[in-house]
C-alpha cells in the first residue's frame, strides 16, 4: 500500500493538500481574500495610544511658563520664610526678609547668608502687606519680620511676573500659621483654604 512516507512511491494526494508545499489546504471560508490587506485591532490600538501620549505631551509643554515659574518661586519663598522663622526662634534673634534687585535677602541670621536670586528672571516683588499686631512696634513697610516671637503680625508678599503683570501670587501668614499661597487680595489674617 502506498504511503506518504519518504522513500515510498508517490501516492495520490488527497485534494485537500497543497501540491507544492505538501501541507493541508485551508478551507475556502478561512482563506480570506488574497489581495486585501488591513490593520488588526491591536495595531490600531497601539497607534491610538501613541497619538494620545504625544498629544498629552504637547498640552503639558504649552502650559504658561510664566505662571509655573512664578508658582515655583512662590513655593521656594514660602520654604525660605518658614526656615527664617525657625532659625530666628532657635537663635533668639530678630530675622527680617527684604527684597533686593533680582531677589531677596534674609537679615539677622548668624552666620549671615548672601542675597538669593529668584529662580526665574521674570519674577518680581509686587507688594509687601503688613498688619501690625496691637502694641507691636511699628516695623518697616519694605520688610517682613520673621521672629523671634512665636506669634507674628499678619503679613503677605505678592509676587508678579514682569512679562505678564496680571499673573500674581500672594504668600501670606496670619502670624500663627506658616506662609502659604492664598488667592490674591485675601484679607490679612485669614489664611483659611491656603495651600502650603
Amino acid at each position: 500500500m502506498p504511503t506518504l512516507a519518504a522513500g515510498s512511491p508517490k501516492a495520490a494526494r488527497p485534494r485537500s493538500w497543497h501540491r507544492s508545499t505538501g501541507l493541508p489546504r485551508r478551507p475556502e471560508a478561512l482563506r480570506g481574500h488574497q489581495g486585501q490587506r488591513g490593520f488588526t485591532l491591536l495595531e490600531l490600538l497601539v497607534v491610538m495610544a501613541i497619538v494620545a501620549i504625544a498629544s498629552a505631551g504637547v498640552v503639558l509643554t504649552l502650559r504658561d511658563s510664566s505662571a509655573s515659574d512664578l508658582e515655583r518661586d512662590a513655593q521656594r519663598l514660602a520654604a525660605v520664610l518658614e526656615s527664617g522663622r525657625a532659625q530666628s526662634r532657635m537663635q533668639g534673634t530678630p530675622v527680617t526678609w527684604r527684597a533686593v534687585p533680582g531677589g531677596f535677602a534674609l537679615e539677622g541670621l548668624n552666620p549671615p547668608l548672601p542675597p538669593q536670586v529668584w529662580l526665574s528672571a521674570d519674577t518680581t516683588l509686587s507688594a509687601i502687606l503688613r498688619e501690625p499686631a496691637p502694641g507691636a512696634p511699628n516695623a518697616s513697610a519694605d520688610r517682613l519680620n520673621l521672629g523671634p516671637e512665636p506669634i507674628l503680625e499678619a503679613q503677605a508678599v505678592v509676587l508678579a511676573a514682569r512679562s505678564k503683570p496680571a499673573i500674581r501670587l500672594q504668600l501670606a501668614t496670619d502670624g500663627l500659621r506658616p506662609f502659604a499661597l492664598v488667592p490674591v487680595g485675601t484679607a490679612l489674617g485669614t489664611t483659611q483654604g491656603a495651600t502650603p
